[in-house]
């Protein structure tokens, strides 16, 4: 056969192939300017940026990384390395990464079942981001009062409890860790689902038990805003396959976890559609390291505040925040109620200038979306605008009308809130700085208050 006639012949049936090799040649999609910025990210001086690109120029990386969490290629993921970790410190049976705080509380009410016609039991006392993800689940979140510890009361959950709620969702503020046992027990009676928001406490237990891993779901904010996290990442933690297969249908853009993505539901309730909320491969690459950090952290949190409290000597007119565990919390804060607010700026005032970190919201704070009252745009007057323009939330008016929170609506929260002096605490603190700082601490009270055995203890 002609060669020319070999190569009009298909190859299929004998002929020669019209393409043998390809001679372009291009560069990684991926490669070290993508390194390098993320390099100069992290701070790197000039003289060390230029020897980190000497050496990874040096390096032939083929066709450069491939950075999603599938289709990788690899052993393990930094994703899959990040959630191992995760089940491992948290003695949790699945863990799930996610973009942030905020997705893992979005994922976690929808898989538990919150949606239009429900409601939610959260604390008054608590980051904005729990009741705005109640919210945008569809569902109406309901605010429930704090005790003296600030975090949600369990004497108040009853009363709000409805022929619509199905979940309640405790917040574990600022490194506190809220009385899960009472809460289980109330969730159980009514058959309710407990999402557990451990963005401000990773790391803290109750009980023994580490928080995150009591209800069935646990959110967590692993992220630089918090002790724990790198950028913005966050992480679900549940107990029960049919839950986190539930998370992950909403995680994973509504089926592609599964193990045939086309088969027909296994089980009602399976299938429904979700969003994208996979964490990325550079992030759990920074926080996989980050989490297994976190006990260590946790550690010296709560010796330092330890060796603080045990030099504190009581007073007339200050009562310590409740602590719910005191060995179960993180203690990144020592939180104080004086018995005024006009007590408590003096206090703050003399704490100081004696170089102690604290502060006291007052009585004229700005707005702050930890606080119930001015979680806007959740707790926004529904009805018509300012411009005279007739409309109303329909999330809200599945009670029967508008909900609408104000001042006054749990008057230990407002209290509470703005009474309390609290004092940040670090985790590098030695024996002597715990020292200075308990005798600044006596030496201020003991100026402005009564000094009083028999008054509420430190722990």
């Amino acid at each position: 056969m002609s060669e020319h006639r070999k190569r009009e012949k298909l190859a299929l049936e004998g002929g020669l192939k019209a393409v043998t090799s390809i001679e372009g040649k291009g560069q990684p999609k991926i490669g070290v300017d993508e390194f390098m910025s993320v390099a100069e990210r992290f701070g790197f001086s000039k003289q060390a940026l230029a020897e980190i690109r000497k050496a990874a120029e040096a390096d032939d990386l083929g066709e450069g990384p491939f950075l999603p969490n599938y289709y990788s290629g690899l052993k393990e993921t930094k994703v899959e390395a990040y959630e191992k970790v995760a089940r491992k410190v948290f003695a949790s049976k699945y863990a799930i990464g996610v973009t942030s705080g905020t997705a893992a509380l979005h994922a976690a009410f929808v898989a538990a079942g919150v949606g239009p016609g429900t409601e939610v039991i959260c604390p008054a006392v608590g980051f904005f981001a729990t009741s705005a993800a109640v919210v945008t689940s569809g569902a109406v979140p309901i605010f429930c009062d704090v005790d003296r510890s600030m975090m949600i009361d369990p004497a108040n959950i009853e009363t709000l409890i409805t022929k619509r709620t199905v979940a309640i969702a405790p917040t574990h503020w600022q490194g506190n860790v809220c009385d899960m046992g009472a809460i289980m027990k109330l969730a159980r009676k009514y058959k309710l689902k407990v999402i557990e928001d451990c963005a401000q406490a990773c790391g803290g237990t109750f009980k023994g038990r580490p928080i995150g891993t009591i209800g069935d779901f646990g959110c967590f904010s692993i992220s630089g805003y918090k002790i724990v996290g790198g950028g913005e990442g966050g992480l679900i933690l549940t107990q029960k396959k049919r839950n986190w297969e539930r998370t992950q249908q909403f995680v994973e853009c509504g089926g592609l976890w599964r193990p045939v993505r086309f088969a027909k539901p296994r089980y009602k309730g399976e299938l429904f559609c979700g969003t994208n909320y996979r964490m990325s491969e550079l992030e759990a690459a920074v926080d996989v390291v980050q989490l297994k950090k976190m006990p260590a952290i946790v550690k010296r949190f709560r010796t330092v505040k330890s060796r603080i409290l045990k030099q504190l000597k009581t007073y007339a007119e200050i009562e310590p925040q409740l602590l719910n565990d005191p060995e179960g919390e993180v203690g990144y804060r020592l939180r104080f109620y004086p018995e005024t607010i006009a007590l408590g700026r003096k206090i703050v005032a003399a704490l100081k200038a004696e170089n102690i970190s604290a502060g006291m919201r007052g009585d004229k704070g700005n707005p702050d979306w930890h606080i119930y009252h001015s979680m806007f745009p959740v707790t926004y007057k529904t009805g018509p605008t300012e411009d005279n323009y007739p409309w109303e939330d329909p999330l809200y008016l599945q009670r029967g009308g508008s909900v609408e929170y104000n001042r006054g609506d749990c008057p230990v929260a407002d209290d509470l809130f703005d009474r309390s002096i609290s004092i940040g605490l670090n985790q590098w603190y030695n024996a002597a700085d715990c020292r200075h700082i308990a005798a600044g601490i006596n030496k201020v009270l003991a100026a402005y208050c009564t000094e009083d055995p028999e008054a509420t203890p430190w722990l």
